[in-house]
């Protein structure tokens, strides 16, 4: 700003020095001192004001950056505040950082756009079986079965568990997309969290008994575990985690549950014995249709959605999960849970 308006004082000095000579060169020499005058104080201004401000503030500059290096320190340091103060770096530096900010931009679409990819091809995939077997079983039926009532029955069953897996898959889906948006409201009541995991264990004995596998408490628990969260999400919460323990853990193995008292929490164990999963799927267990063994996932049932809605209801109470696993050794989900008194 300052410059600027010494260019102009200039200009107007020049100008009018230049006008006074053309029109009063003849009649006066003192008109002619003056104009001149003007035009040597303004130009002196300006030229003080360019030596301070770029050339003595350089100089400067120099000097400060020799005395630090002197005193021995490095270039970075040595430059002080004027690093900070170079209009030149500080551009570049903002340049620098509006680059880095869309580089994580760009990566996190593409790993959305991958994402979406994987999750139309899984849900594509999850559905195509079931309808497969079912139209499969159908149309056996209907060329030589109709006549043999033993084997139309035995088919009819088949073709009843792949409808019930398609509606399990429905309603899975259904359920993450409304607590995701929030249109399944959490009912926070209290309740002992103990007699809850007692009950889902007595309902699952049956399941953990064809596999051999034994369910039972860490500790011995004699005193309630009262925590405010919705009763029948959490009943969930533990019916999945507990059952994808039986499912995948290994044969005439355990599950066990282990209850941590927190300041103002409780943290919830499920462990078992299992085979363990490899380090590079525990970052990938909570999404949708994610199977760390495909085959043996299939083969052993579900819908590939149990984690991911755990985590979605756990969320929707603003609590954590996570999941910690050694190969051959075993596996155990923790989540949160607020205490009540």
């Amino acid at each position: 700003m300052k410059l600027s308006v010494l260019v102009l004082i200039t200009a107007l000095g020049v100008g009018l020095s230049i006008a006074l000579v053309n029109f009063h060169f003849q009649q006066s020499w003192y008109f002619m001192l003056v104009s001149f005058g003007i035009s040597f104080v303004t130009s002196f201004i300006l030229f003080y004001y360019l030596l301070e401000k770029y050339i003595y503030s350089k100089i400067k500059l120099i000097y400060k950056l020799i005395h630090n290096l002197k005193l021995g320190k490095d270039l970075k340091d040595a430059l002080g505040e004027y690093v900070s103060s170079d209009p030149i770096n500080d551009v570049e530096h903002e340049v620098k950082e509006w680059a880095g900010a869309k580089k994580l931009e760009i990566d996190l679409l593409k790993k959305q756009e991958q994402f979406r990819k994987e999750f139309l091809s899984n849900v594509s995939h999850e559905f195509k079986t079931p309808l497969f077997a079912i139209q499969g079983y159908i149309e056996t039926l209907q060329d030589c079965l109709l006549d043999d009532p033993e084997m139309a029955v035995k088919f009819l069953q088949k073709a009843e568990k792949n409808v019930e897996r398609l509606s399990y898959l429905i309603n899975d889906l259904d359920s993450i997309s409304k607590l995701e948006s929030g249109e399944i409201p959490i009912d926070y009541q209290k309740f002992d969290f103990v007699l809850l995991a007692k009950e889902v264990i007595e309902g699952l004995e049956d399941k953990a008994k064809k596999r051999n596998v034994t369910l039972f408490f860490k500790e011995k628990y004699m005193h309630p575990a009262f925590v405010n969260a919705d009763r029948e999400k959490i009943r969930q919460v533990m019916i999945n985690l507990i059952s994808n323990s039986i499912k995948y853990g290994k044969e005439q193995g355990s599950t066990a549950i282990k209850i941590f008292e927190l300041h103002d929490q409780y943290l919830i164990e499920v462990t078992d014995d299992g085979i363990g999963i490899d380090e590079k799927h525990l970052s990938r267990l909570f999404e949708r249709f994610y199977r760390v063994d495909t085959h043996r996932s299939r083969e052993v049932g579900g819908t590939g959605l149990g984690l991911a809605i755990v985590k979605h209801i756990l969320e929707a109470h603003e609590q954590i999960i996570s999941v910690r696993s050694t190969l051959q050794i075993g596996t155990t989900f923790a989540f949160t849970l607020q205490k009540m008194g």
